[in-house]
C-alpha cells in the first residue's frame, strides 16, 4: 500500500490525514491498519517513532464513524493505557488530529492534575479515554469511571509499563473489562513478563514487528568519550560548545542528577531545562514547548519522563549516564534522526559504566568508536584491573610448590614434615613482615594476641 486511501477508511479521516500532510503510510501502519479494521487483536513490536499511534488511531477512528453510538454515563467505548502524562497526551492530541472531522468525545485521565475534573470530563461518557494506570485505578476506586463498555484497549508502551512497576494496576483494569473486547498491544521490547501479560490479554492475535529493537538507526553517529567520573559535567559542557548543536536531549539516570547537570550547565553559559517526575503537569509542559519552539536547545530528562518526548529536529541525544539496561541506550538514541534527518549520539562513560557499555555493543552488534571531547579519534580506555594485596610466598622444603587448592582467595600453604608452615611471609597493613613473617609455627601453638 503506497497510500492512505488504499485502507479504505472514512473519508472524514483520510481528509484529516490530507491535511496532517500525511501522504505515505509507515511499515507499522501498513501492517497494523488492516487487522484492526477487520476486528483482529494485534501485537505490534514497534520502537516510539515508527508511526505506531497513527496506526491503531485511524483505523479505531473508522470504528467510532461507522458505529455513531452515544457511550453511557461514566464509561469510555475506547481505552488507551500508556506508562506517562507526555505521551498519554500526545496520544490523544492524535486522536483529536485524525478525528477533527467526527466530533468524538475524549478525555485524558493522567497524575499531576486536580481529580475532579477529570471524574467530570467522563461523567457524560466518552468516545476515547486516554489515561496512565495509576489515576485511571483512582477514578474507578471513586466509582466515576466503570469499564464494562470498553470495546477497544489499546495498551502502548507496554515494556515501559514494566519497567514503572505498572504491571498489577494493568491486571486490575483488565480485570474489569468486557471479554468480548477487541485489545492491541504494543511494546518496543518483548521481555518474557511482557509475553506472559500478552498472552493473557490477547485472543489469537496477528503479530506484526517493525524495527527489530536490536538494531540502531543507520544514519545516527555514534561515539563514546571515556571520562573520569568527575569530569563529566566539563565535558559534557564542552561537547555542547563544540558541536552545532540543533536541539540536545541529554540523559540522566536519577530526577535529582537531571537538575545537577542543569544546574551545572547554566554556569558554564548554557541554558538548558529539565523534565522529570518531580516536576508538575503544567511545568513538564511549558519545558516541552520551550523545547519544541527552540526557545531552549538543551533538554535533560530521565528514561521515564523522555519517553513521552516526540519531537522533530533533535540533532543530538547525549548519554550523560549510560543505561544499565541495553535496550534502553537503542530507546534514548532512537530520540534523534527523525524524518529522514541525520543525528548523533555521544555517550559518557567511566570506569565504572564500562560494563554497561559492552552490553550495549554485544547488543547492537557494532562497537562504538571511542574519540576525544572534540570528536577526534582515540584509542579506547581498557578498564583499569583492580589492585591486589602481594602475598609472598617461600619455597617449600622439599622445593616443590603445593598443589593444593587455594583457601579463602589465598595460596596453599605448604607443611613439612613436622607439620610446621613452611616459610610464609605474612605482611600486615603497610607491606612490611608482620611479626609471624619466616617463622614456622606449630598447628597447637597459639597465635599470639594482637590486643595486648
Amino acid at each position: 500500500m503506497t497510500s492512505f486511501n488504499d485502507f479504505g477508511l472514512a473519508e472524514t479521516i483520510t481528509k484529516a490525514i490530507a491535511e496532517e500532510s500525511y501522504t505515505t503510510p509507515t511499515p507499522i501502519q501498513i501492517q497494523t491498519i488492516p487487522p484492526v479494521l477487520a476486528g483482529r487483536d494485534v501485537i505490534g513490536i514497534a520502537q516510539t517513532g515508527t508511526g505506531k499511534t497513527a496506526a491503531f488511531a485511524l483505523p479505531i477512528l473508522h470504528r467510532l464513524d461507522a458505529d455513531r453510538r452515544r457511550a453511557a454515563r461514566k464509561t469510555a467505548r475506547v481505552l488507551v493505557l500508556s506508562p506517562t502524562r507526555e505521551l498519554s497526551g500526545q496520544i490523544l492530541d492524535s486522536f483529536r488530529a485524525y478525528g477533527r472531522h467526527l466530533h468524538i468525545k475524549s478525555a485524558l485521565v493522567i497524575g499531576g492534575v486536580p481529580i475532579k475534573r477529570q471524574m467530570q470530563a467522563v461523567d457524560g461518557g466518552l468516545d476515547v479515554l486516554v489515561a496512565t494506570p495509576g489515576r485511571l485505578l483512582d477514578l474507578m476506586n471513586e466509582g466515576a469511571v466503570f469499564l464494562d463498555r470498553v470495546e477497544v484497549l489499546v495498551l502502548d508502551e507496554a515494556d515501559r509499563m514494566l519497567d514503572m512497576g505498572f504491571i498489577r494496576d494493568i491486571r486490575k483494569i483488565v480485570a474489569k473489562l468486557p471479554t468480548g473486547r477487541q485489545t492491541l498491544f504494543f511494546s518496543a521490547t518483548m521481555p518474557q513478563a511482557i509475553a506472559d501479560l500478552a498472552k493473557s490479554m490477547l485472543r489469537d492475535p496477528v503479530r506484526v514487528a517493525v524495527t527489530p529493537s536490536a538494531t540502531t538507526v543507520e544514519r545516527i553517529t555514534q561515539r563514546v568519550i571515556h571520562v573520569d567520573g568527575g569530569t563529566k559535567q566539563a565535558v559534557l559542557a564542552d561537547v555542547l560548545k563544540s558541536e552545532t548543536v540543533d536541539r540536545a536531549l541529554v540523559f540522566t539516570r536519577t530526577k535529582h542528577g537531571a537538575d545537577r547537570v542543569v544546574r551545572d550547565l547554566v554556569r558554564s553559559g548554557i541554558p538548558a531545562s529539565a523534565i522529570h517526575g518531580n516536576k508538575s503537569q503544567g511545568q513538564r509542559e511549558r519545558v516541552l514547548a520551550d523545547f519544541r519552539a527552540g526557545e531552549v536547545r538543551t533538554l535533560v530528562a530521565t528514561d521515564i519522563a523522555a519517553r513521552g518526548i516526540d519531537v522533530d529536529g533533535i540533532s543530538h541525544v547525549i548519554n550523560f549516564d549510560l543505561p544499565n539496561i541495553p535496550e534502553t541506550y537503542v530507546h534514548r538514541i532512537g530520540r534523534t534522526a527523525r524524518a529522514g534527518a541525520d543525528g548523533v549520539a555521544i555517550s559518557l562513560c567511566d570506569g565504572e559504566e564500562r560494563v554497561f557499555l559492552r552490553d550495549i555493543e554485544r547488543l547492537i552488534r557494532i562497537a562504538i568508536p571511542a574519540t576525544d571531547r572534540r570528536g577526534q579519534p582515540r584509542p579506547a580506555q581498557p578498564p583499569r584491573e583492580p589492585e591486589r594485596e602481594a602475598v609472598h610466598v617461600r619455597a617449600p622444603r622439599n622445593g616443590r610448590p603445593s598443589q593444593g587448592p587455594r583457601r579463602n582467595g589465598h595460596p596453599p600453604q605448604a607443611k613439612g614434615s613436622d607439620g610446621t608452615i613452611a616459610g610464609v611471609a605474612f605482611l600486615n597493613g603497610n607491606g612490611r613482615p608482620g611479626r609471624n613473617s619466616g617463622r614456622p609455627r606449630h598447628s597447637g601453638q597459639r597465635a599470639p594476641s594482637r590486643s595486648r
